[in-house]
Order: C-alpha cells, then structure tokens, then sequence
C-alpha cells in the first residue's frame, strides 16, 4: 500500500484533477500535477504544477523521480507518456485501458468483442463509406468523431447521406462512427471502482439527463427498476474486468423504450455524473480514486440520501456573477466551483447538490435554484 504522505502525480489539471487532488491532500498525500495550462485549477491547488506538455521530457524525469503512483483525469493522455512513466511507478489506469477507451472505433469493438450491446454503428475513415454506412443504419444516425470528442462537441445528427458528407466534411474528415440514433426511455451511468487484486464495487446508478449534448443533472438514485440497474453495475463490472481497470471508471448507458441497455461509451477515470458522490455517499469518487491508486482497501460507497446534482455552465453567468444567495440560504444545497477564471457559455464551471429523502423535492428544489441564479432569473 502507498500510505499518506507519499507524492501522486496528476496527469490534467481541470476539475476532476483539482477534486482528486482535494481528496488526496485531504488524507494527506502530496499532489504534483502536470498540465500545460498556467492557470490549471488541480495545479493552483496542488503542492506542485509542472507546466509543461505531457510529453515533455523534464516533466516527465520529475514525475517519475519524486511519485509513488500516477493517475489521470481525462482519457486523451499520449499512451507513450503512460508507458514511460509505468517504467518507474505504477499508472493507474494503465496506458492499455486508456488506448481503448480514448477512441470510439477500437472502444466500441472492444464493447462488442466481450458481448455486451451497443447501438448499432459503422466505421467511416472515408468519405465513399458513408453510402453503405448510412444503409446500414437504416435511418437517423449521428456521426461521432472517433477521438477528442466531448459533450456533445464533434457530433452531428444526419438524416441522409448528403447531411452525413456535410458533417463530415466539417470534421476534416477525420475518422468517425456512424451510429444509430435509439429509441431512448432514459440515459443511465454507473461508477464503478476496481482493484489491483480484480474485486470491484459499484456506486449508485445515476439517471442522467442532458441539454445539448452535455449534462445537465444527474438523479440518484435513477428511477429505474431494480433490475435494470442491477444489470447496469453488472455490465459496468465485466467491462473493468476486461480492461484490467485499475482506479475508478464510468459507463454510460441509454435504456430504450424496449427495455434493452446498450453501453453507450466508457470514461477511464471518474465521471461529472458521479459528483453527486462527495456530498451523499460515504466515499467520494474521488477518495475512492485515491484508495485505488494507492492500494488501499474500498471506501463505502453507500448513498446516505437521495441527491439531484445540478452541473453550472459558463451561461449561468451571463454578463455578471450568479445570485449565489438564492443557492446559499437553501441548507441542503452544496456548491462546488472549480476555479476557472472564465465564464464562457457551455463550460463546466461547477455544479451543485440536493439532497433530501424525497428525490421529487430534491429535484424540484435544484430547478428552482438554477433558474434563480442567472443574473436577472
């Protein structure tokens, strides 16, 4: 086990690094944080930022000389990085998990290959494969970029192949999946934490529901049946059983209104609809990031109180600050901001809680939150 008071790297400094190195400080770890920006929110928060590329070769001598152990915060990390600094310390996850996951092509392969569903999907890398691709499909499909695609960005909804060459064409053609647009009855996600030693826990099942391709709330527990979720933290188990995950991941899910639950895609760290974790469940994700990366024993991860958490995008701004007041009287709400110094529309700037025994309640009251910060709400 590596204990407190031993040094973790960081590779990212946005704001899942930034709440994994609270946790870590907060049990007493030392956090050194690599990230480009200047103005990074783990670094700022960090007991040391090296700004530097992640391939840059000093940074790299540093991390590798002063860690016990180095995780990341988001899946697009240079494999090479990985692989080099696993030569010197354990990286959690491991440089193979992350080469999977980082694009849709080989993740989705990869769903398939050990029997779990997805929506249906064909490869495109060129433009003369968009044809047969969309006849494949057989009606309204969205064409995903196969890497560095995010909250919706990189996406585009095509109802023919003349709207499917635009789309790609606008992504430069880079490779993409063509994938079948479903009958959705709700979006589903799990956060799962595993072991060096392959035994696994799964958090709560959070229902997800979105605007504009990015969150915008997470419910939990989501308003499913028993079985559906059970069969979502089952499916979430086999997928880190096959990747030989270690450290804590997310899958996404939709459930169609035929009942099926098609994994939607894989996030090879903790998760923006896992946040709800660090105010109503006994073990943060991000503690739970920790235990993992350092060998340690689980942490609970028993949900105290139901909780609808609310994600703060740069728009709440407007040309002012948020009312944070009409958030602040309510005594069950929790807000956490991430130190970005600007507000810009469609970015995570933080995110709030409620917590109440009524899931209802709790959601009634984080709408009326949100709609009361906006300057002039």
């Amino acid at each position: 086990m590596i204990l407190p008071g031993a040094t973790l790297g960081m590779l990212g400094g946005g704001q899942l690094g930034r709440m994994f190195t609270v946790a870590a400080r907060t049990m007493g770890y030392r956090v050194i944080v690599l990230d480009p920006d200047p103005d990074s929110p783990a670094g700022r928060m960090a007991d040391e930022h090296l700004h530097a590329a992640y391939h840059d070769d000093w940074a790299l001598e540093q991390l590798a000389r002063s860690c016990a152990a180095v995780t990341t915060e988001f899946e697009n990390i240079p494999a090479e990085t990985l692989h080099r600094l696993a030569e010197h310390c354990p990286v959690r996850p491991s440089a193979s998990a992350l080469e999977t996951t980082q694009n849709r092509i080989r993740e989705k392969r990869f769903i398939r290959d050990i029997g779990l569903a997805t929506a249906a999907f064909e490869v495109v890398e060129r433009e003369e494969q968009i044809a047969p691709a969309m006849q494949a499909i057989g009606g309204t499909a969205i064409l995903k970029r196969a890497a560095f695609g995010y909250d919706g960005k990189g996406q585009y909804v095509v109802e023919n192949v003349e709207q499917a060459v635009a789309a790609f064409r606008a992504m430069d053609g880079v490779p993409c999946v063509l994938e079948q647009r479903v009958d959705l009855a709700c979006e589903v996600s799990v956060v799962v934490a595993r072991a060096e030693d392959g035994e696994s826990l799964c958090y709560p099942v959070a229902e997800n529901l979105h605007r504009n391709g990015i969150l915008d709330t997470s419910i939990v527990p989501a308003r499913v049946d028993e079985a559906v979720a059970g069969q979502a933290r089952e499916m979430a188990r086999r997928l880190a059983d096959a990747l030989d995950y270690i450290g804590v991941m997310a899958v996404e899910f939709f459930l169609t209104r035929q009942g099926e639950l098609l994994v939607n895609e894989i996030a090879p760290r903790p998760h923006n609809s896992g946040h709800y974790t660090i105010d109503a469940c006994v073990t943060s994700q991000f503690e739970q990031q920790v235990r993992m990366v350092c060998g340690l024993p689980f942490g609970d991860v028993r949900l105290l109180s139901p909780v609808v958490m609310v994600n703060l995008l740069g728009d709440v701004w407007g040309d002012d600050r948020p009312h944070w007041e009409a958030l602040l009287k309510d005594p069950s709400a929790k807000l956490h901001l991430y130190g970005k110094r600007e507000a810009r529309p469609g970015r995570k700037m933080g995110h709030f809680c409620v917590l109440d025994p009524s899931l209802e309640v709790a959601l009634e009251r984080g709408r009326t939150i949100l709609s009361r910060l906006a300057p002039g709400g």
